[in-house]
Order: C-alpha cells, then sequence, then structure tokens
C-alpha cells in the first residue's frame, strides 16, 4: 500500500511539483496581485542567506518591506545581505545570527525581539534541514525535529504577542508535498523507534508543520497562518541533502524564484489575506493537505497529545540557563 501511494505521491509531483507544473500554473496567476508597496511593514524569514529563503527576502526588499534575516552563518548571511541590499536599494534589511536547531538560543532570540521590536507583520518559516543519521541538539533533541518542528513552534509561538498587536499578521511556514505520505506520529517525535530514515523524518516534521498551522490558525484568528509546498526546486539544500534527486530530476527543478513565488504571494498580496486561515497552498491555491483516500488524518485527541508534547518540551527548554543573542 505504502509503495502505491509513494508512486501515486510521485506521479502527481511529476505533474505538478516541477518546472513545467510551476509554468502551467502559473498561467492562472493573477499579475496585479503582487503590485503592492510594503513599506513600514516589517518581515521576518528564517533561513534568509540562500535558496527560498533568500529569494523571499529580495522580492520583500524590493516593494520596501523592512527585512530581518535570521540566518546561521554570520557570512553567507552578511554576503546575502550585501546582495540584497545593492539589488533592491533598500537599506532596511537586518541580520540575525540564530541556529534553529538550538532550541532554547531560538526562544532567547525570540523573546529578544519581541522586546526590542515594537512591531513584526509578518513571519516566514523557512530554515530548515535534513539530517541523514540521528544527532542530538545540545537539550537532547533530535537534529530534524528540533530545526524542523521545535525551531518553527518556539520562535512562532513567542511572537505570536507581537504579530497579534501588528496591522495585518501573518505566519508562512514552508513546508513540502513530501508530508502527503506521511500521518502524524505522535509516539515517535524524536524517531528513536524503527529505522532512521533522514527522508521520511523530514517529511514527518513537514507533516507536524501543517498540523500546528491547522491549530495555530483555530486558537490566534488575528493572525492569518498558511503553509505552503514550494515544489521541488533547485537549491543548495536539495542538491546536499538529496544529491540522487537534485541529479535525477536536473532541469525539471523549479528555479528559486518559482519556489519563492507562492510565499512572497502569501508574504504581500491582499488576495492571500482574503483566504481562509489555516490552509495548505500550493502555487497560489489552496490545495488539500492529504492525498485522495489517505490514511494520514489524525484524531483530534491525537492532534491535542502532540501539542501538549511540544508545550512541555518547550517548557523544559525554557527553564534551562541564558544566552546571549547575537544581532549584526
Amino acid at each position: 500500500m505504502s509503495l502505491y501511494r509513494n508512486a501515486v505521491w510521485f506521479l502527481n509531483g511529476i505533474h505538478q511539483y516541477t518546472r513545467k507544473g510551476y509554468e502551467a500554473a502559473s498561467k492562472d496567476f493573477e499579475p496585479q496581485d503582487l503590485d503592492v508597496s510594503v513599506v513600514g511593514r516589517s518581515f521576518m524569514v528564517t533561513g534568509a542567506n540562500s535558496g527560498i529563503g533568500k529569494s523571499t527576502a529580495m522580492a520583500i526588499a524590493k516593494k520596501g518591506g523592512r527585512v530581518h534575516m535570521v540566518c546561521r552563518n554570520k557570512d553567507k548571511a552578511e554576503e546575502a545581505r550585501a546582495q540584497i541590499v545593492s539589488e533592491s536599494g533598500n537599506t532596511e534589511v537586518y541580520i540575525h545570527i540564530v541556529d534553529m536547531s538550538e532550541t532554547r538560543k531560538v526562544w532567547e532570540f525570540a523573546e529578544a525581539f519581541k522586546k526590542q521590536y515594537p512591531s513584526l507583520n509578518v513571519l516566514i518559516n523557512n530554515a530548515g534541514c535534513m539530517v541523514h543519521k540521528r544527532e542530538m541538539n545540545d537539550e537532547g533533541l533530535e537534529k530534524n525535529f528540533s530545526t524542523n518542528t521545535m525551531g518553527v513552534y518556539i520562535l512562532t509561538q513567542t511572537l505570536i504577542p507581537l504579530l497579534q498587536k501588528s496591522r495585518d499578521p501573518r505566519v508562512i511556514t514552508v513546508s513540502s508535498g513530501g508530508m502527503l505520505v506521511q500521518k502524524l506520529r505522535v509516539d515517535n517525535l524524536q524517531s528513536e523507534k524503527g529505522r532512521f530514515d533522514g527522508v521520511m523524518v523530514y517529511a514527518q516534521n513537514k507533516r507536524q508543520q501543517v498540523v500546528l498551522t491547522q491549530i495555530w490558525a483555530k486558537t490566534n484568528p488575528v493572525i492569518h497562518f498558511s503553509v505552503m509546498h514550494p515544489g521541488w526546486v533547485d537549491t543548495p539544500a536539495v542538491s546536499t541533502s538529496m544529491p540522487q534527486f537534485h541529479q535525477m530530476m536536473g532541469d525539471r527543478l523549479r528555479s528559486v524564484e518559482q519556489g519563492a513565488d507562492t510565499v512572497v504571494w502569501l508574504a504581500l498580496s491582499r488576495a492571500a489575506a482574503l483566504t481562509r486561515s489555516g490552509q495548505f497552498f500550493q502555487d497560489r491555491r489552496p490545495v488539500p493537505a492529504h492525498l485522495p483516500l489517505a490514511w494520514t488524518h489524525t484524531a483530534p485527541k491525537e492532534i491535542q497529545t502532540f501539542m501538549a508534547k511540544l508545550e512541555n518540551l518547550s517548557e523544559a527548554v525554557q527553564s534551562l540557563g541564558p544566552y546571549k543573542p547575537q544581532v549584526v
């Protein structure tokens, strides 16, 4: 059954997630949706020094937005910032050095940011990782989970009060179509059971992001939440973490600008704000978060357990020792 499901997903991907899929979908885009100025609005983009994150930060800067780049690598961040400022002519681009896998430091950063800045209009959870062997962070959390799920959870939860008092607040999380073959597994958040498969762990984390988005949308009606699939994109992260897939797909992969298009649309356009909060998007359209006849739906009780586990982990991390965030 799982082989059949994965085959259906892959064939669907060949049609929809590739460069040709984007080109077909983009024929229905409204070009004027992005004819906007966002001067005075503040945007945070995690993983903003390369790939989809950098492309998103560039697009926002070109529209006049204030950009907070949250990056792990200082040198790469400064190089990306210089390029964004040069091409956009917008100097309101700020770097914050944070490793999203270091859960305590993510919380400390978000707390400091909330005190330092009066508003945040849009949070874009883009940073992610795919580690192929089981590694732990300093808090004893598995590296993929700590980056893709706990980092997103703690950053978003901590910044919700700041977002709520800002105008037209939005939270966008960059997920993956790979999550369509995963059911939320509440009993194995740290991937301790069974064989460790980095690709499937990543897909599970991406399902967790979709569930988080749906819950946040219900509990925070003032904020517009969305989660999206960028398609199969030619990024440094894909070439590093999935070299065989990258080589096999070659020119069929989307450009980073094509992959970032829906993130930018969700972040900037008025049309996006009019859609129902909590949905999963692909190429500027809400799409089902489950394959047809899928077994991937989760019972409400399991979702409650999942949220409680994240809250408990979050509280445990916050009780650890102090950290001083770096702002460049």
